[in-house]
């Protein structure tokens, strides 16, 4: 009787085997081969499921960033003020937990940096507007309370390019010494002219 694959878990499967492998090796440095040997398949058998290394990679981002998404989801839960709420939100870019996929994530941007792929611009603009929507929920949650003032719906954008620029700023200079620090001071200011005086 033939074993019956189930071919989007065996994917997973693969992706997730190789994150060590791609969190201590350069991905120019990674190949196909040593991908298998991780996997525990041949060679063959990864050009099955994806077309190359880039592929693996991605799919391995999107895996984890369902993951971080579920987590983050039960800490929102469990913040109480609107800018509790925006401190965890932003806490991916400096969360000890979260470094590994922030690693991947950054080899992940290089490589639509330097070849715009269709597949993983498309991925990128849906998170994008994803965690965009959820911070707007955040804020306009906040507005309804009578914390924040109602123009502050208008900053969610700004505030979200704001993270996500100090992120690559840290990730490519040295400019940025603490990440952590800086998104605080930038949310606590920025807090002082939305929120509603008491």
């Amino acid at each position: 009787m033939a074993i019956i694959v189930d071919k989007v878990q065996k994917r997973k499967d693969i992706a997730l085997s190789c994150r060590t492998l791609f969190l201590t090796n350069n991905l120019k440095d990674v190949t196909i081969s040593q991908i298998a040997k991780t996997a525990s398949v041949s060679k063959g058998s990864i050009y099955d499921y994806y077309s190359n290394k880039e592929e693996i990679l991605f799919e391995l981002v999107n895996i984890l960033m369902q993951i971080h998404d579920e987590s983050k989801h039960l800490k929102l839960l469990n913040a109480s003020s609107t800018k509790e709420k925006i401190l965890v939100f932003s806490d991916f870019f400096y969360d000890e937990k979260c470094e590994d996929l922030r690693e991947l994530y950054k080899a992940f941007l290089s490589i639509n940096l330097v070849a715009r792929d269709d597949k993983m611009m498309t991925f990128q603009t849906e998170c994008f507007h994803k965690y965009l929507h959820w911070l707007e929920e955040i804020i306009q949650s906040g507005i309804e309370k009578g914390e924040l003032i109602p123009e502050a719906k208008f900053l969610a954008k700004g505030m979200y390019c704001s993270a996500d620029g100090l992120f690559l700023a840290a990730s490519t200079s040295y400019a940025i010494d603490n990440i952590q620090k800086e998104l605080e001071t930038y949310i606590n200011t920025l807090f002082k002219l939305i929120e509603v005086k008491k």
